[in-house]
């Protein structure tokens, strides 16, 4: 069962091109929300600089999503360097198998946390083929044996769609972080969607979610704060 702070459990994802408008977010949603995501875009655009403005202005946990995906040494010094930046969270690839999710163990106990991901949210069943997965595996069954392979090589967690996260779960327990993006509360319209394998809040938790990650539904709201507010109060009247 996820004792997690519902605050805790929303994270907003700061997919804006520099500091000041990032900046602006972070002063708006401190308070509220438990923790912002910093993406490829914000962090080439302003590097470190961004995770010290956050820490300045906000009490919350940060998830540097850089998804990253090289050779372990490589890999194992960017967690060295992200733990010393005092971040939360952090994403690798789980394509290359153990090979990169071992790397997880250079910061075990450090307080940063190492999060696999396992299959993009924004990647369809029917493009898996052209990704040169073999045609009878699915995306749930590769998921689950990427998450398998997250937690027996030390990570913390995985990042999978609402579509999985109730297998994962059962599949690797209580102690493993499972972190959803593309969440889609009812109320929220998003023109020009990118991501394929979506869930609302509620479903997401109730499915075995400990963490979602929202970005659109509340950058876009005309309340951001407001919105945020919204689905943490979707998160508390989730049964669990």
């Amino acid at each position: 069962m996820n004792t997690m702070n519902p605050q805790d459990q929303l994270i907003f994802a700061l997919d804006v091109p520099g500091k000041k408008e990032a900046k602006r977010y972070v002063q708006l949603l401190e308070g509220v929300v438990g923790c912002f995501k910093i993406g490829l875009e914000l962090f080439i655009s302003e590097g470190p600089d961004v995770v010290k403005m956050i820490q300045d202005h906000s009490a919350a946990n940060i998830f540097l999503d850089l998804k990253l995906h090289d050779i372990p040494v490589t890999v194992r010094g960017a967690l060295r360097s992200a733990e010393k930046l005092g971040v939360r969270y952090i994403t690798i690839h789980s394509t290359e198998g153990e090979t990169i999710l071992e790397t997880a163990e250079e910061v075990k106990g450090s307080g940063l946390e190492v999060l696999a991901v396992t299959v993009l949210t924004s990647t369809s069943a029917s493009s898996l083929a052209s990704l040169g997965i073999r045609e009878d595996i699915n995306v749930v069954v590769l998921v689950l044996d990427r998450a398998v392979r997250a937690q027996n090589s030390g990570c913390a967690g995985v990042i999978c769609s609402g579509e999985e996260a109730s297998l994962v779960k059962q599949k690797c327990g209580e102690g493993f972080k499972i972190v959803v993006p593309g969440i889609r509360p009812q109320w929220a319209e998003v023109s020009g969607d990118d991501q394929n394998r979506i869930a609302t809040p509620s479903r997401a938790i109730e499915d075995g979610a400990d963490m979602i990650v929202v970005g659109r539904p509340i950058r876009d709201a005309q309340d951001p704060r407001e919105a945020a507010q919204k689905i943490i109060e979707e998160i508390q009247s989730t049964p669990r």
